[in-house]
Order: structure tokens, then sequence, then C-alpha cells
């Protein structure tokens, strides 16, 4: 039995939307291995580059973190950049907007080479804005379920004016959902949606705007939630504050 952990990143990108706080979700391509077909946030493995030390000098706020996290962290932000478009980055201090680079024909190079993104980035005078992520959860799966991925989970705002466009090939569909429908749509069968992710979504529906999502996440202890099964239920720890902890093994399987 392989109980090999791959490291791994996924980024929760959250604005103020009309009726509150929305989330951007994306639909995994139906023929992906792993959730094909489930709404998930971008997010991918950890690849070798991310490691890369120059990223202390192109990002901020990597300095004083462990190496994994600060990969987790440069991962995070590469894969929202190659699954939606969006670039979390600073130029002169200063978030840089949608209309101030059109670095969209870059995304699919570097989704098929992960070390050309630092390159792009410093190429453009830019910083990768790690320091505007807040940790908001880490899960790593039971034995022997599915291959197993050591996730770190980031929340960060977009800035103004960045909306996002799916890829296309890992991403079919991209939406902005406040965290509520999406429970909702799962509940109808309208859209798949595994385990952590809605586990996570229950989480993220306490919050109603932004800025009440970033005192949360502060304030909220942080730990490393691993699942266990028990007679058919998945369960998970009941003191990181989240609403449910616990799922019947084939409704979550079904997602």
């Amino acid at each position: 039995m392989d109980d090999t952990l791959f490291p791994a990143a996924t980024i929760l990108l959250v604005r103020d939307g009309a009726d509150g706080l929305e989330v951007m979700m994306v639909e995994r391509h139906a023929n992906i291995g792993f959730a094909g077909g489930a709404m998930v946030w971008p997010g991918g493995k950890v690849d070798p580059a991310d490691f890369d030390e120059g990223w202390l000098e192109a990002a901020e706020g990597l300095e004083g973190l462990e190496a994994d996290e600060r990969a987790a962290r440069v991962a995070a932000l590469r894969e929202a950049y190659e699954e939606t478009g969006i670039l979390l980055a600073t130029r002169n201090g200063e978030p840089i907007g949608a209309q101030a680079l059109d670095l969209t024909d870059m995304r699919k190079r570097v989704d098929r080479d992960a070390t050309l993104f630092q390159p792009l980035v410093r190429g453009h005078g830019l910083k990768l804005a790690t320091s505007a992520l807040r940790p908001f959860a880490r899960w790593i799966p039971p034995p022997a379920l599915h291959k197993r991925f050591d996730t770190r989970f980031y929340l960060t705002p977009v800035p103004s004016g960045q909306d996002g466009v799916q890829d296309g090939s890992e991403a079919v569909d991209l939406v902005w959902i406040k965290p509520q429908a999406a429970l909702d749509d799962l509940a109808a069968g309208r859209r798949k949606i595994i385990f952590p992710t809605a586990r996570n979504l229950e989480l993220l529906a306490l919050s109603k705007t932004v800025a009440q999502a970033l005192a949360d996440v502060a304030a909220r202890p942080q730990g490393i939630v691993q699942p266990i099964i028990e007679n058919g239920v998945l369960k998970i720890r009941s003191d990181l504050g989240y609403p449910v902890t616990e799922e019947t093994l084939d409704t979550a399987m079904r997602g």
C-alpha cells in the first residue's frame, strides 16, 4: 500500500459581492483522475520550482517561514494564475490590477513548466504577493482512501478588477459564488463537491464579508485536519470551528 503524501496548496479567492462574501470556485475537468467534475478552489501539487530560494527576493513575506510553507504559498499563487489568470503580485508595493499587464499568453506555458513562473514575475518588475495569503486550513486524508495530498488552504481577497477566466483544460468553468449557495447546490445535486471542500465551505459561510473572513481566520485555532473513518462515517476534529464534523462515507464519496 502506497501512503505517499504529496504536498499541495489551494487558494480561496474572496471578494464582497452585492449580497455578501463570494468565493471563486472552478469546475475540474471530468476526465481528471482526482475529483473529476467537482467544484473546487484553484490549486494543485507543489512543484520543485516552488522551493527555489530565488522566491525569497521575488516574493513578499516569505522570510522566516519554513521551506515547505514558502513553497506552498508560491504554489497557491502559481496555480491561481494557471487556472484563473489572476496574478496576485505587487509593483512598488502596490497590487497590480487586471489591466496593468497582459500575461494571459503565459498561463499555459507556466502550467507546462513551473520554472517559468519566477522569470515571469521578475521580468515584469513584480513581487509575488505571498504576504497577502492567510492560512485557512491544512488537510491530510486518511491512509488508503485515495491518492493522498497534504493540502494547505489559503484565504486572500482579490484585488479590484481581477475577475478570472477558466483555463479550459483543468478548469472548465469558473464562478463567483456565495459559500452557502454552493452548499445548497451540493444538497440539491446540482454540483459535485468533495468532503474537504464542503467542510471548508461551511466554515467560510460563517463569515459574511471579506473583512469578517480575515478576522475570523486570524482568531480561529489552526491545526491539521486528518479525517478518520469509524463505522462507515468520515469524521474530523471538533476543536477547529467546523460547523459539521462528520458525514457518512457513502455520502462523502458521492460528493
